[in-house]
Formats: C-alpha cells, structure tokens, sequence
C-alpha cells in the first residue's frame, strides 16, 4: 500500500496525542478516587460509571479518527492495467559470435527460443516486429498483431558476419514511425528490444542511435546476451567473442531503457519474462478511500451510540 497525500499523516501525531491525554485523565481520577478514604460514602453519593464500557466508546471514537487521518492520505495499491495498444521491435544480433556454445546448445538457439517465448506472451492487441542485424540491418517482419508470424521468422534467422547495433535501432525506429495508428489519436508507444552479444563494428555508431531514440521517445531496452568466454571458429582459428556489456547498457540508459546481462538461456527467458511485464502493463494507483471514509464514519457513530447509551452524553 502507498498514500497519494501522505503529509495528511502526520495529523496521526495529533490523535496519538489526544489517547494519551485520555489515558492521563483517566488515571488522574483513578489518583482521585483512592484519595477519598470513605469508599462506602464515596459510592452513596457518587453516581454510578459505565467502567470499562466508557472505554470502549473512547476507543472507538480514536479508531474513528485514525480511519479518517488515513482516508486524508489517499491509500492506494497499485494494478497492472494492460496496455490497450503499443508497438514493440524485437532486434536480435545474427552476427557469427552468436554461434558460440557458451551458452547451451548455442547463443543463437537460446536466443531464439527466449524471443519466441516473449511474443508469445505479448498483449494480443500489441503490433510487434522483427529486426535481424549484422553487417546490416534489416526489417524481417513490419510491425503486426500476427505475433506467430513473428515467431516463425525468428526461427528462420541465419547468420552472417559483422554487427551494425546502431543500424538495428535506425532500422526499427523507422519501422515503428511507419505503424498507422488505426484510427486512434496519436501513434501508439513504441519499445526497442535489441539483443546482442558483441561489439559494434560497422555502421552508424550507438551514439547516433541514442540522439535518433530520443528524438522519437522511444526507449532502448538492451540485453547483453553470453559469457566472455565464449569463442567461434573462424577460418580454422577459435577466436575469443566476449561481450560488450558496457556499450549496451549506455544504449538503455540513455533513452530510458532497461538494460540486462544474461549468460543462460534459462537467464534469458526470465529477462524477456519481466521485459513482457513492463512492455505489457502499466502500473496505476487504485485508491482505498472510500473505504476508510466509510470505516471512520461507522466508528464514530459506534462510539456516540456507545456514549449516549451508557453515559447519555456524546463523547
């Protein structure tokens, strides 16, 4: 729980205050009445008390006003509110490190299996799209709500050399910009996943794809993807393809993305699991006022009612 207006809190002091008047006021007359030595005078001519149930009217009518200090405060929780329309490119590296076996069975099979998982998962109403990159970067499925479309082509993504990181997100910017908006006001929110395991060697540099994100509001979510010890066999020669887990997460950071290290295929999956959670919903506050209004009033008339009937008198 949270409280929209939590400063109203501290009029909690100001009750808190107010019990502990009552508690010494109440042993002040308990002082008073052991002073009185004539018990039996004392209780002739002393009207009779409710005791304890005077108490309970005095609780009741604190509780009250603790309910309607919290009921000032605003208490909310907050629900995931399904996102009723979004555009999301989903950019996989195909560059040859991703054939490295670091990661079981190899990077690009892990990869592949995690994305597909994540568009499945998708809000339906969602268009989504697929960028493969290497020495270029190419739009292999413009955005659609065919999401099984999209699975199909990231299963049929083939490798080849070099890696062009900022093409990739020029490339689905672009593919975004072109998303009708279907009769709504205004294009729909657009999100970048891009999925690399190496550095940027051709190309536009990530620099120039951060200005370009921005430009557009459009944030970058990256995912640095295998170990630094994976290698590749090229030309006869196994070549080491660490990963460069520094420049992606600047890529994130600076178009307020989210960036994430993953080094399992298991890893992968619960990164792409809470990526479909941010992408999917948005958080928003549902207030509990009303409730606590409604408790604070109950209270109170349950403690005047107590105080009329065993005192004849509102408290």
């Amino acid at each position: 729980m949270t409280f929209l207006a939590a400063h109203w809190l501290l009029l909690l002091v100001a009750v808190a205050a107010l019990a502990a008047a009552y508690v010494a006021v109440a042993l002040r007359r308990k002082v008073y009445a052991v002073r009185f030595t004539n018990l039996a005078l004392l209780k002739a001519v002393a009207p009779r008390t409710p005791g304890w149930r005077r108490h309970v009217a005095a609780a009741a009518f604190l509780l009250s006003l603790v309910a309607l200090v919290t009921a000032l405060a605003r208490p909310a929780t907050f629900v995931k509110i399904p996102r009723e329309r979004a555009t999301v490119m989903v950019a996989i590296d195909v560059s040859l490190s991703m054939q490295a076996d670091d990661v079981r069975p190899t990077r690009i099979a892990a990869a592949k299996a995690a994305a597909k998982q994540f568009v499945a998962e998708l809000p339906k109403t969602f268009n989504v799209g697929l960028v493969s990159f290497a020495g270029t970067a190419s739009v292999a499925i413009s955005p659609t709500k065919d999401h099984g479309q999209v699975a199909a082509a990231i299963q049929d993504l083939t490798l080849a050399e070099s890696t062009a990181t900022g093409e990739a997100v020029f490339a689905a910017l672009g593919a975004i910009k072109a998303v009708a908006p279907d009769g709504a006001r205004g294009a729909a929110p657009g999100r970048i996943v891009l999925l690399s395991d190496g550095f940027r060697t051709v190309g536009r540099s990530n620099d120039e794809a951060v200005v370009a994100a921005k430009a557009a509001h459009v944030p970058v979510s990256t995912i640095a993807f295998g170990t630094d010890e994976g290698t590749v066999e090229l030309h006869g020669e196994q070549i080491q393809v660490p990963v460069d887990r520094a420049a992606l997460r600047q890529l994130a950071e600076s178009t307020s993305g989210k960036y994430y290290s993953a080094a399992t295929g298991k890893q992968l999956r619960s990164v792409y699991q809470d990526l479909g959670s941010s992408i999917g919903y948005h958080r928003l506050p549902r207030e509990g006022t009303t409730w606590f209004l409604g408790l604070g009033l109950l209270l109170a008339f349950a403690a005047g009612a107590m105080s009329l009937l065993w005192t004849s008198r509102l408290p």
